[in-house]
């Protein structure tokens, strides 16, 4: 745009006099950008727009709203305008890093055969559609997405995979000491938490961070109301376990950065917390489970259960109900062992099903304490509604599982080795990142 003759004339002030005029630049700015400056352009210009071309390879308006499609269909709640411009924008950004990563691979020689897509893709089909690929297909296209759009992420994956295996992975050594130490800091902290997390990392520099910053609230909020922290991982974490959903596994407390460290502590299976802000970004937490480092998790016990139950006719009255929910309850409490269980759960109108080999940690969080105290013959209180029946479950066996033997030798090595990896990884993204040639349409 091009400023009127005056106003262009105002801004070409004695250099002098602007210096005086300005603020001298804080120390701790690497930049040393003055705080007060004027803009001399768009103040949005056009490095927002959709599209990219990066070192030849055109990304289209197309290929972000299928991918946009794939994050946002893992969210209950429509976006406004301003977060889905805001996604937009991350979305763009991710697949310039695609592009950079599949490209690298080329360079390399280093190829991605088509049927290891479409194994990877038939795989995502049967996790999902049991083993329908064609429902997956139908899916993907009903919510704005394509195939192609989820085989052209399956392929960065891969090919990123791939270099990293051919040029990280051999140069990252880990010794037998540094093993050995870890097995003996572990047995050290035998019966204290370890935790499954699940992360999103966003890498950030002092001249991004409050753009990350921003990013990452809204994922954040976006989880907070329903969206899959999987689907959000695969789009938008930049460590490498964005290709699992963002599950770093079990993790003692010293494997953590301080700052995630002491998050986690305070945390409950099921909880998200973050942005936390760590060094080189900010990382979005979410507990998946908790346990003890090399004890038997109770919650692995195998369990035989009788589940009694009595339901409810559509006409039932409130009065009624309780009525037949207080003399069930009798009738469970009458009852001399699950041996007893068939006959007088038949007097009562009760239906029984035996389930057999049921994991504790399957059952609902609420029950799975209250089951686990059990002794063999004992039954939970009665638990349900009318118009969804009421029940209780009587605990006729449970196998205990046996203590931990805690990860071997080649469990730890390895994963010291992916830490290591992760790292050198990033900075291989941040150097292609800078080596780029990106045009922007």
């Amino acid at each position: 745009m091009l400023l009127p003759l005056a106003a262009a004339a105002g801004m070409i002030a004695a250099p002098a006099a602007i210096l005086s005029a300005q603020t001298a630049p804080a120390a701790d700015d690497p930049l040393r950008i003055p705080s007060d400056f004027s803009l001399l352009g768009e103040p949005n210009p056009n490095v927002r727009t959709a599209t990219a071309i990066v070192n030849g390879h055109v990304i289209t308006g197309t290929d972000v709203d299928q991918r946009v499609a794939l994050v946002t269909s893992a969210s209950r709640n429509q976006l406004g305008p301003e977060e889905l411009q805001r996604l937009r924008m991350q979305v763009l950004r991710n697949l310039i890093d695609e592009t950079l990563q599949i490209q690298a691979a080329e360079a390399q020689e280093i190829t991605v055969e088509q049927s290891s897509i479409d194994s990877t893709y038939n795989n995502v089909a049967a996790e999902n559609f049991g083993q329908d690929t064609k429902a997956m297909d139908e899916y993907l296209r009903s919510i704005g997405s394509s195939p192609a759009s989820l085989k052209r992420q399956i392929q960065g994956e891969l090919a990123w995979q791939r270099l990293l295996s051919r040029n990280v992975s051999p140069f990252v050594n880990v010794s037998e000491e540094e093993v050995n130490e870890l097995l003996k800091r572990l047995e050290a902290s035998r019966g204290t938490d370890e935790y499954r997390l699940g992360e999103i990392f966003l890498s950030a520099t002092p001249e991004n961070r409050a753009t990350v910053l921003q990013t990452g609230q809204q994922i954040m909020e976006q989880l907070q109301q329903g969206g899959s922290f999987v689907a959000y991982a695969r789009q938008f974490s930049e460590a490498s376990t964005a290709a699992v959903g963002g599950d770093l596994g079990f993790v003692r407390l010293a494997q953590l950065p301080a700052e995630l460290a002491t998050v986690a502590t305070e945390m409950q299976p099921g909880q998200l917390v973050g942005p936390i802000e760590i060094p080189g970004g900010f990382s979005i937490l979410y507990l998946i489970d908790k346990r003890q480092v090399l004890m038997a998790d109770p919650r692995d016990a195998l369990l035989s259960l009788k589940q009694i139950s009595i339901d409810f006719a559509p006409d039932t009255t409130q009065e009624a109900a309780t009525a037949r929910v207080e003399a069930f309850a009798a009738g469970v409490r009458s009852m001399r062992g699950c041996g007893d269980a068939d006959t007088v759960a038949a007097s009562l109108g009760a239906n029984v099903v035996t389930n057999d080999q049921i994991r504790a940690r399957s059952l609902p969080e609420q029950l799975q304490n209250i089951v686990l105290n059990l002794q063999l013959g004992q039954s939970t209180p009665p638990f349900g509604s009318i118009a969804e029946g009421v029940r209780v479950l009587m605990l006729c066996g449970r196998d205990d599982p046996k203590v931990e033997g805690g990860p071997s030798f080649d469990q730890l090595l390895n994963q010291l080795e992916d830490e290591r990896i992760n790292k050198r990884a990033q900075r291989y993204l941040r150097d292609l990142r800078n080596d780029a040639y990106i045009e922007y349409n």
